[in-house]
């Protein structure tokens, strides 16, 4: 099988192309941007400086057999009002329909697509049938674009698979999970020791065995799916299992969620603080059923590979 992965040398994308690369079945050929990135010698690799509603594929889609789209416009904290949503959408919805279109007159047979929880919103309990509520210009963007590989689905011989994973962690993480590790190694003293949420996480080994059997099953053509480690947790429970992989104890105190609300809001961090206190957990009944996918690592077992990656 013949594989593009576009976003290959991100955080999901190293993962997976170096799993799929290790399996002979697979002819793996990564999207780059720049020719000096660094991707494994097994693999091919085809230089793509930027990914639009105009973006010629052909060369990278000469006989590929799946595309998984890998490749998007993440958070950027500095963008804000209608602008950041047109920069969201040229390169999350335009330029993934734009490779969708185009893979299908290539004769791609299949093309998997990574979406996110934020599609149904920021706080809740959500399984596929729920109706998407994005909030923000980067779940706006993967929304459209979920919505218009239907179309182009229904109207090409080339089936789609859309997966929705929850926040993801594993060797690399970066941003405000990798600060979480730091604090807890260093045994800063963390005032979420009484949180009583739930929120679902899925460790990258788990997301990138889920997407590489979404690469041919015939169950998963044309349908969603969210993914995740099956164990939903609280803040103060993870942060436990944070301390577990760290190997040492986590110093947590028990401060009411109401001041901490308060506390955030007056340094403008509102946003942040209701991230780790809201509840936000995804259903992965769906793919345990239909593809008899069960995730391949536990939670522990994913931080412990997390934490064995490097934290500093």
């Amino acid at each position: 099988m013949r594989v593009l992965v576009t976003g290959a040398t991100g955080f999901v994308g190293t993962a997976l192309v170096d799993h799929l690369a290790a399996n002979p079945a697979h002819q793996v050929r990564c999207v780059v941007r720049r020719s000096s990135a660094l991707t494994p010698d097994r693999v091919e690799r085809v230089e793509i400086p930027e990914i639009t509603g105009d973006t010629s594929w052909s060369r990278a889609l000469a006989g590929t057999d799946v595309v998984v789209h890998l490749a998007a416009k993440v958070h950027d904290l500095r963008a804000s009002g209608p602008e950041s949503v047109g920069a969201y959408r040229a390169i999350n919805t335009d330029g993934t329909l734009n490779l969708a279109r185009q893979a299908a007159s290539a004769g791609v047979k299949r093309f998997v697509f990574l979406s996110s929880v934020k599609v149904n919103g920021e706080e809740g309990q959500f399984n596929e049938s729920d109706a998407p509520r994005p909030v923000d210009p980067y779940g706006v963007s993967k929304l459209e674009a979920e919505k218009g590989l239907r179309e182009v689905a229904a109207t090409s011989r080339m089936s789609t698979v859309v997966v929705r994973p929850p926040l993801v962690y594993g060797r690399g993480v970066k941003a405000n999970f990798r600060a979480l590790l730091r604090a807890v190694a260093r045994g800063i003293p963390l005032p979420l020791g009484d949180i009583h949420n739930k929120r679902s996480l899925v460790a990258l080994d788990n997301l990138v065995d889920f997407l590489t059997v979404c690469l041919e099953h015939p169950m998963a053509a044309n349908e969603t799916f969210f993914v995740s480690d099956g164990d939903d947790v609280s803040t103060t429970e993870l942060l436990r299992r944070v301390g577990a992989a760290v190997g040492k104890p986590v110093r947590l105190i028990p401060v009411p969620p109401s001041l901490l609300m308060l506390a955030a809001a007056l340094v403008a961090k509102r946003d942040a603080m209701h991230r780790l206190l809201g509840t936000l957990t995804v259903d992965i009944s769906k793919a345990r059923e239909s593809l008899g996918w069960r995730p391949v690592v536990t939670m522990s077992e994913g931080l412990r590979r997390t934490v064995a990656g490097g934290i500093v």
